[in-house]
């Protein structure tokens, strides 16, 4: 659902409190107003800013300065550990450990249901429940909007709310699943437009220009998924988390050979890095993140997005001849 004007009233009257009709703000935006002492609570449901914000020591002291941190979250994580004067953490369960099973989106479009599994170790409590105790908390005459007797309600309401996930109330044991929005967007031609045509443009992207002797890096955000991340070794390459990918030709042209290390530097940081010799074009290269976060520029933004440009350029050097220079 679209945030507007109109789409705040319905919301604000189906709940009993004003819904604001602007959207929220992104999490480079987040960091800024921590930096500007703009925000009294910070309330950080999963994720982790200290890995997927370019500029880590930046994020970490723009953290550091909110009076009150909340992370929610399945796991423990580097940015519950900032000092601050009050951090609050509240363990979650995960996706199939919800209080009367849960429901995740494929990239096919398909809500699945997942039925509970009894194990949520600890304190570890749906997210759901947490959200709900907290909004009556702050504000006990919002209860009876908050009331869910149990996950079943909770998506009945989403059905009510969102009409394009109508069937999510029907969802009660494993392989039921919808599709939201049928089984093909826009079947027919007819596009969500006022008069239900498409609209495509040209664009004419002119390539980087490269200074003499500079790299255009990207962050590998494409090539790793999920837990692969994690992981010391990658297990589709057998790269190093500290790799630098790059071309042979580039390699032979810099004289440095598989498993060499070199320092990679940017406008805004450097990062050491070991040599992985792969297929790539011409004075292109790619680092695994977060360890390449370093060399990210975080005052570059997508305008309509807001989503950082997690790309640089770089020069590389020779471990051996940095030090010698």
């Amino acid at each position: 659902m679209t945030v507007s004007a109109e789409s705040a009233r319905e919301l604000s009257a189906l709940w009993g409190f004003a819904v604001p009709s602007t959207p929220g703000i992104t999490a480079p935006e987040m960091v800024l107003a921590c930096e500007r002492d703009e925000l009294d609570v910070l309330y950080l449901d999963g994720s982790n800013f200290l890995d997927v914000m370019p500029d880590p020591k930046r994020v970490e002291a723009a953290l550091a300065r909110v009076p009150l941190r909340v992370h929610q979250d399945i796991v423990l994580t580097s940015q519950m550990f900032i000092d601050g004067d009050d951090v609050i953490l509240l363990p979650a369960a995960t996706r199939y450990e919800q209080e009367g099973g849960g429901t995740s989106t494929t990239t096919e479009r398909q809500i699945a249901f997942s039925p509970e599994i009894v194990s949520a170790p600890g304190e570890a409590r749906s997210e759901w429940r947490i959200f709900s105790d907290i909004a009556v908390r702050m504000n006990p005459k919002l209860a009876p909007h908050f009331d869910w007797v149990d996950n079943q309600t909770l998506r009945t309401e989403i059905a009510g709310v969102v009409p394009m996930y109508a069937g999510i109330e029907n969802l009660s044991k494993t392989h039921d699943a919808i599709q939201y929005g049928g089984r093909h967007l826009c079947e027919g031609g007819q596009f969500p437009l006022p008069d239900g045509r498409a609209r495509f443009t040209n664009l004419d992207i002119a390539p980087p220009v490269l200074p003499d002797g500079a790299f255009f890096l990207s962050t590998r955000r494409g090539k790793q998924f999920n837990s692969m991340i994690f992981n010391e070794v990658d297990p589709l390459t057998g790269a190093t988390r500290d790799a630098v990918y790059i071309d042979h030709r580039d390699a032979d042209a810099l004289r440095v050979a598989e498993g060499d290390r070199v320092v990679l530097r940017s406008d805004v940081g450097s990062m050491n890095a070991r040599v992985k010799i792969v297929a790539l074009p011409s004075r292109s290269v790619q680092v695994h993140w977060p360890e390449g976060n370093v060399l990210i520029d975080a005052g570059i933004n997508e305008d309509a997005s807001r989503i950082p440009d997690y790309n640089a350029v770089v020069t590389i050097t020779k471990l051996n001849e940095e030090v010698k220079s």
